[in-house]
């Protein structure tokens, strides 16, 4: 059963049809979570909402011009639309409980379509590092609520973890591939090509020196536990992993803003965090000249073999001075010409967005994390600092050609918003994702072999046969390109490399552990936005899967996610905002 929004309901009235959701002991089938909701879009960016939960700030750390808090919102008086199963009402609509939205702002985009590989057989993309997405969806969950789609980026949730792929031999590319095909759980009919990319961690103190910039804001939107706390925190673990020859300097904005210490040695720890222990919310939000003075100080800093980057903290709510998202991202796409990269840190729910964030990180040759917790934080800035901090292969960009020959059709499962034009995979003045010490990279592909009657999508009536395969690749199923730029340079070199059949293994529990796991990944990300693609797969089947491939999971990360799709069973979901 496939559900799809009408014409006339917004492109965010998307159905969540998850499985076992608040039904009795015993009872067996699919639960259909009926959750419109609407959006108003006051900025050329989309704005989507999520639920406001952040607890009510510690008024001693609020300075005396803080803005005062905003009104409660009335409870939306929305109908409530029952949950279905097998087409009679699951629960009565008067027991659903429906919760008062935030003003959360996330980047729309569609899901990538089917795309046939005689019409199209070229798919091109820039890698992608951020983790954000899945922060937030694990904030969501963790309130009982289920995230609104367009929060779901699903590489983003599959490359939040790491995953045990080789890592480059010395004297090679910055990193190296492993390319492998199984049988997809949620189709017989198709298959999925992983793409992993594996960069080396070369020991902390090989690293150059960072010359750092804490950009944070202490604007009235921050005042509460979640946000500059949780954000001061951050900071402080961050600083357990600097070296003697690092540097450290802080601009704070709200109002106006400030150096608030200037360039100073990791060794003077006590006098960084008396810097940061000064730091108090309060004020409307100056970020663009926040960056200004940031990038100003990070130029300042800069030393022969160092490496600069702004490291900004925000809900990303800059209200005050140039604010813009295409003003603010210009001015990033500009500076990164200076050898200053840009890293953004989320923090709080309420007002986010998500929407500049992304922007922001993306523009300024960065990543984007979201911190919920100093569980994240500890993950982000200690157990991946080298990832997080030191580039190693800068505009990295993915090509795969299909053979027509073999595969009938395919989709690529996320990086919609790093999807590039085929002409740009080769010139050298189009930006893409940059890849850190450490990083792993998964792209995964499902795709339809040539010989089968269904898969993706339907036969065309007029269609004609296949092309044969050409003399010079027999047995290949595509052709894989890689574009990367050593850092500090303006060429890019290529890596290709065939994707053949003997990459392929029979059944999926074959594949290995880390396959098997990122699948499972995936299959969350969309059921979470609506379950288009993975049919019947339950959110029971995703849970099952990734325990049998959580493997080692020193870190824990793995059991983490498991729970959070156990919590997405019984999460609620949002109600639409007042008219």
């Amino acid at each position: 059963m496939t559900l799809h929004p009408t014409p006339s309901e917004p492109r965010n009235a998307g159905w969540l049809r998850l499985a076992g959701a608040g039904l009795a002991a015993g009872t067996v089938g699919l639960i259909v979570l009926l959750a419109p909701w609407q959006h108003s879009e006051p900025e050329a960016t989309s704005q989507t909402t999520t639920q406001t939960t952040t607890p009510q700030a510690d008024t001693q750390a609020a300075a005396t011009d803080a803005l005062p808090p905003p009104s409660p919102q009335p409870l939306p008086q929305a109908i409530p639309r029952p949950v279905v199963l097998h087409g009679k009402p699951a629960v009565p609509a008067a027991d659903l409980a429906y919760e008062a939205q935030g003003r959360d702002r996330f980047p729309q985009a569609d899901d990538n379509p089917v795309h046939r590989v005689t019409d199209t057989p070229v798919s091109t993309f820039s890698a992608d590092v951020d983790t954000a997405s899945y922060g937030v969806m694990r904030a969501a969950l963790m309130d009982g609520v289920l995230p609104v789609p367009d929060a779901i980026r699903p590489e983003e949730l599959i490359n939040y973890f790491s995953y045990g792929y080789p890592a480059p031999a010395k004297d090679a590319a910055p990193f190296a591939t492993r390319l492998s095909i199984a049988p997809t759980p949620w189709n017989k009919d198709t298959r999925l090509l992983r793409i992993g990319l594996k960069t080396a961690l070369p020991e902390r103190g090989a690293m150059p020196p960072a010359r750092l910039v804490f950009l944070i804001d202490t604007s009235g939107s921050m005042d509460a536990p979640d946000k500059l706390p949780l954000l001061k925190n951050a900071f402080r673990l961050l600083l357990t992993t600097l070296k003697p020859e690092d540097t450290v300097a802080i601009v704070a904005y709200a109002g106006s803003a400030g150096t608030v210490l200037e360039p100073t040695p990791a060794t003077e720890g006590a006098r960084i965090l008396e810097a940061l222990e000064r730091l108090h919310a309060g004020g409307s939000t100056a970020g663009g000249e926040g960056l200004r003075q940031a990038y100003a100080l990070a130029e300042a800093g800069r030393t022969d073999g160092s490496v600069s980057r702004v490291i900004l903290a925000t809900d990303g709510d800059f209200n005050v001075g140039f604010t813009d998202v295409a003003d603010l991202t210009a001015f990033v796409e500009r500076q990164r010409a200076s050898g200053v990269t840009l890293s953004v840190l989320g923090f709080g729910q309420g007002n986010y967005n998500d929407a500049l964030m992304q922007a922001l990180a993306q523009n300024g040759n960065g990543n984007a994390a979201y911190i919920d917790s100093l569980t994240e934080a500890r993950k982000v800035l200690v157990e991946e600092v080298g990832a997080t901090l030191f580039t190693v292969a800068s505009d990295v960009k993915l090509q795969v050609e299909f053979n027509p020959a073999e595969v009938k059709d395919y989709r690529l499962i996320g990086y919609e918003t790093r999807a590039l034009r085929q002409e740009d995979f080769s010139n050298d003045k189009v930006d893409a994702g940059d890849i850190g010490a450490g990083h792993t990279v998964t792209a995964l592909y499902e795709f339809t072999p040539a010989s089968v009657t269904g898969g993706l999508s339907e036969p065309l009536r007029y269609q004609g046969t296949p092309p044969a395969a050409p003399a010079t690749s027999p047995g290949e199923l595509a052709f894989l390109r890689i574009r990367y730029k050593t850092p500090g340079e303006s060429d890019s070199k290529l890596i290709e490399q065939p994707v053949t059949q003997a990459m392929a293994v029979e059944s999926f529990e074959a594949a290995d552990a880390d396959f098997r796991f990122a699948t499972a990944v995936a299959a969350f990300g969309d059921i979470l936005k609506g379950g288009r693609f993975t049919g019947d797969y339950r959110l029971e089947d995703v849970a099952a899967l990734a325990r049998s491939a959580k493997g080692e999971d020193s870190a824990g990360h793995r059991a983490a996610f498991i729970g959070l799709v156990e919590l997405a069973r019984t999460a609620r979901p949002l109600a639409p905002l007042p008219q």
